[in-house]
């Protein structure tokens, strides 16, 4: 078992095959052979719409329990009104996730960059209603990261709760100089903020968004590699997810990022990769 989450954005993408998923893998099997390598994924769906019954059902029946889906609050509470009014629908989404159970955790609220300090005592109000749950919140207004008063209560407010705040590490997707249409819709999309690492439970959140060239993400990415052996050192289960900018390298991304990990952490054990027809072997570098 390993002693941190590991994961990408989503888990069906044909360009994995060959890299996560067997060269001949069916894309309604995705998910089954995902989860037989990666221990984690951003619950990237749910922001944008809701599952049905039957999807969620056949989630649970595939995902392990030990699995964790870091299923993301749907947008039309996060970024529609004030939190303490959408707390009901935010109750029925949770019915609808229940029978993954244990696997959803953490919850993610993902905050527009509209929502700034004078909405703390809003967001304080939501935390408090949720506060059996464990949940990590990402923010994107600019006061959050200027390191004066308004960052300090938003630190103060999510360390008390023991809410976790992700830090996203756009660095590599912005040093990139190119005019391929993925970085450049990438690059307008995602945000470009300061690093924020933080540890205020027991499982940092961090999410990296490299560029196309994973030679060239490596000088930002050996930090966290850093980073994420020190946590697991102090008894911490950070969770890492890996982007590119559209994600066709993302698993290979992630692979790379354990094979560095297992230099830095000798023992860590191996992921075991599908290839050649369903045969296997352990991945600890990446070919």
């Amino acid at each position: 078992m390993l002693p941190y989450h590991l994961g990408c954005p989503s888990w069906n993408e044909p360009a994995w095959r060959g890299v996560l998923y067997p060269p001949d893998a069916r894309p309604a099997a995705s998910l089954e052979h995902y989860v037989r390598v990666l221990n984690a994924v951003e619950g990237n769906t749910t922001f944008y719409a809701p599952p049905t019954t039957a999807t969620v059902q056949r989630w649970a029946d595939a995902m392990p329990t030990d699995f964790r889906f870091c299923a993301k609050v749907p947008c039309d509470i996060s970024h529609h009104g004030d939190l303490r009014d959408r707390l009901d629908a935010c109750e029925a989404f949770l019915r609808l996730l229940a029978p993954l159970g244990e696997r959803v955790a953490p919850l993610w609220l993902q905050l527009p960059a509209s929502f700034g300090p004078q909405r703390l005592g809003e967001l304080a109000a939501w935390l408090e209603h949720f506060q059996h749950r464990r949940i990590a919140v990402e923010v994107r207004h600019a006061a959050f990261f200027a390191k004066g008063d308004e960052e300090r209560a938003l630190n103060r407010l999510l360390r008390e709760r023991a809410v976790e705040r992700i830090c996203l590490d756009s660095r590599a997707l912005f040093s990139c100089r190119s005019d391929d249409p993925a970085v450049r819709h990438a690059q307008a999309k995602k945000p470009r903020l300061p690093v924020r690492p933080a540890a205020f439970s027991d499982s940092p959140q961090v999410r990296f968004i490299g560029g196309p060239d994973l030679p060239a993400n490596e000088p930002f990415l050996l930090p966290w590699v850093d980073k994420v052996a020190s946590w697991i050192e102090q008894g911490l289960t950070p969770y890492v997810f890996l982007h590119t900018p559209d994600n066709q390298l993302a698993a290979a991304q992630a692979l790379r990022f354990h094979a560095l990990l297992a230099e830095r952490l000798p023992g860590l054990p191996a992921l075991t990769v599908e290839h050649d027809e369903g045969a296997t072997r352990e991945q600890l570098v990446l070919l």
